[in-house]
């Protein structure tokens, strides 16, 4: 990368930082007949931003984008124990571009679940200490209260304070967290709605389209809060993406 790219890069992530991520989804493939949607995923069949499942922890942050780096937690293998650790997902974290998510995906058996509260305090300061901005997993973390003073995101299953022995099983393997299929380098763009995943190479365009996307939409709201009657309701509604299109 270039420094001049690296310059761009910097300059579409923070303009992406601008764009809540219900936007961004409505870019990437929410309404495919709309000019500025690019149409990236078949809405309903592929797994490209999280369900209900995931919450987010701190919502005032407003949204946070970062690379993907994923990872998988689970019980302690007899047979492959101690070939991975945290330092492997920290050495991944380091050599990503940067900012980045980790994508930590949580297996464990079904009574155990809820109850493993993963990524603490300790885990979060050596993540952010190489680049790291935002965590996304389907199962619960811990310690709240200290890390919300680190201006770190949180996208979590929930929430829990312990947790028993437990180790990594894969480092930059695909993922699926909450209802999302993610793949390591994927730009990650996440907020108190919930997550959205898209290759980054659609980055630039995102930023074009989504602000187009907002000027139209804020357009027709002033139209609408002036709206007393349906047929006035209709005018402001005309051609814009909540509206049938006419065959």
């Amino acid at each position: 990368m270039t420094e001049s790219s690296a310059a761009l890069d910097d300059t579409i992530l923070a303009e992406l930082r601008k764009i809540d991520t219900p936007t961004i989804t409505n870019v990437v493939a929410t309404y495919p007949k709309n000019p500025l949607c690019l149409g990236l995923y078949n809405p309903w069949t592929e797994n490209w931003y999280t369900d209900t499942s995931i919450r987010c922890l701190y919502p005032e942050m407003g949204p946070v984008v970062g690379y993907a780096v994923t990872c998988v937690y689970g019980l302690p293998d007899p047979n492959y124990s101690g070939r991975l650790s945290f330092m492997n997902v920290i050495d991944a974290l380091d050599a990503m571009k940067k900012p980045t998510i980790l994508v930590i995906q949580q297996k464990w058996p079904p009574e155990l679940h809820n109850k493993a509260g993963l990524a603490g305090e300790m885990m979060v300061s050596s993540m952010m200490a190489v680049g790291c901005v935002g965590l996304l997993s389907n199962g619960p973390s811990r310690d709240i209260d200290a890390i919300r003073k680190l201006r770190f995101q949180l996208l979590l299953g929930g929430v829990t304070a312990g947790h028993g022995e437990m180790a990594v099983q894969s480092v930059n393997a695909p993922v699926s967290v909450g209802g999302m299929d993610v793949a390591p380098g994927d730009l990650i763009h996440m907020d108190e709605n919930g997550a959205v995943k898209f290759p980054p190479v659609h980055a630039p365009a995102i930023v074009k389209n989504a602000r187009a996307m907002l000027d139209d939409e804020a357009a027709r709201l002033v139209l609408l809060r002036k709206a007393r009657t349906a047929t006035e309701v209709r005018a402001a509604s005309s051609g814009g993406a909540y509206t049938p299109k006419k065959e």
